[in-house]
């Protein structure tokens, strides 16, 4: 119910009233008039389509950094996602992780999906006080309160006020109508091999699992979900992670193109962190490991990277946005700040992309599996308008 700050007129009452039964708050005022709300949802709001616009398990160098600009040392190895990062200023077309010759990966560039960026209601107007974990919704209009709640950012890149915009991502319309005969998500790990800290008693505690388990909870809520397994950071039978992101690109743009009806892509990995560290919190009674969205902005602090175009930039952080805002409010505790990096990662396939760290290396897989309860049901409320 993130949209509630739209609409004054809702009192809190109303808006817990709406939440508890998971009534879309847009077609609940079109419908009712922002009056009383119906005892059962009465319909879902009219989608308005509109152009829209480290993750890994290897903790390499990126921990010695130096990055002044991350609040959180919990952000831990965020190059997991990519275990030889270029240099922030290196745009000659050599990015380690992502692409193999710089340029030539614009040919395997998938069609841009559209996402939408059109409000499902017009007058966005000044939110009131009904925000909720912590977050005041009347100063998601404020950048600098938005970066300092929401966001970590990498030295090798910036988010400025034209880019991260909360309003805009407020009103993307990301609604997915479900339909259980033809694919609608694709999950899949450019880092297949990481594992969890009982790996060896579990040979199965591995992200993969992870993966396997979210597929589960999300098809038991009606979609049709493809669980891509294959490896993208073993050759030859030895890690390669500096080009994971070349082969999994490959991998995805296959799957996409045989089943274009796909709208949502997740790349699930697992962080890095000290070993002192442990990213735990308990939700609904369970141990739960906390997560982390990761967006990269294709551009470093000079400018867009040329070789790394992603149309659908907006979208896939209008995405990432409104499921933490959504976290915060559900399940306080559980997502870490997103994380903003400046390479691609493979998130322009389409606009509803997300790379998402569960837990890291000094978590258990139990704990691991346990978060992706709160992520299924985050998931499913923004995807179906409920967030709103």
């Amino acid at each position: 119910m993130i949209l509630e700050s739209c609409f004054p007129e809702v009192s809190e009452k109303k808006y817990a009233f709406a939440v508890d039964r998971q009534i879309p708050l847009l077609a609940w005022l079109s419908e009712a008039g922002g009056t009383e709300a119906p005892e059962k949802p009465s319909g879902v709001a009219k989608r308005l389509e509109a152009p829209a616009g480290n993750t890994g398990g290897t903790e390499n160098s990126e921990k010695s950094s130096g990055n002044a600009q991350r609040s959180e040392t919990s952000a831990g190895n965020i190059g997991d996602t990519e275990s030889t990062e270029a240099s922030a200023g290196n745009t000659d077309g050599t990015e380690n992780s992502e692409i193999s010759s710089g340029k030539g990966q614009d040919e395997n560039r998938s069609p841009v999906d559209t996402a939408g960026f059109e409000c499902a209601s017009s007058g966005l107007q000044e939110a009131g006080r009904l925000g909720t974990g912590g977050i005041i919704m009347e100063k998601l209009a404020d950048h600098d309160y938005v970066m300092k709640n929401f966001y970590e950012v990498h030295t090798n890149t910036t988010a400025g006020r034209e880019l991260i915009d909360a309003e805009k991502f407020l009103k993307a319309e990301l609604m997915l109508e479900k339909n259980e005969d033809e694919p609608q998500i694709l999950i899949y790990h450019t880092h297949s091999q990481e594992e969890y800290a009982d790996h060896l008693q579990n040979p199965e505690a591995v992200i993969t699992g992870v993966g396997a388990y979210l597929q589960e909870l999300l098809t038991a809520r009606g979609y049709h979900v493809i669980h891509d397994t294959n490896v993208y950071d073993l050759r030859n039978g030895k890690l390669d992670r500096s080009r994971a992101y070349t082969y999994a690109l490959d991998g995805i743009n296959g799957i996409l193109q045989d089943n274009p009806s796909i709208k949502v892509v997740l790349d699930i990995h697992r962080d890095g962190v000290p070993e002192g560290m442990h990213l735990v919190k308990e939700i609904n009674g369970k141990p739960t490991a906390q997560i982390m969205f990761f967006n990269g902005l294709s551009q470093t602090p000079e400018g867009p990277i040329e070789y790394l175009p992603n149309p659908n930039r907006e979208a896939n952080l209008a995405f990432s946005f409104r499921l933490q805002l959504l976290a915060k409010r559900k399940y306080p505790g559980f997502t870490r700040k997103i994380y903003l990096k400046g390479l691609r990662y493979n998130q322009h396939v389409r606009a509803r992309t997300a790379l998402i760290e569960v837990g890291a290396q000094t978590n258990t897989f139990e704990e691991a599996k346990n978060a992706m309860e709160p992520l299924a049901d985050i998931l499913d409320q923004v995807l179906r308008g409920y967030d709103r």
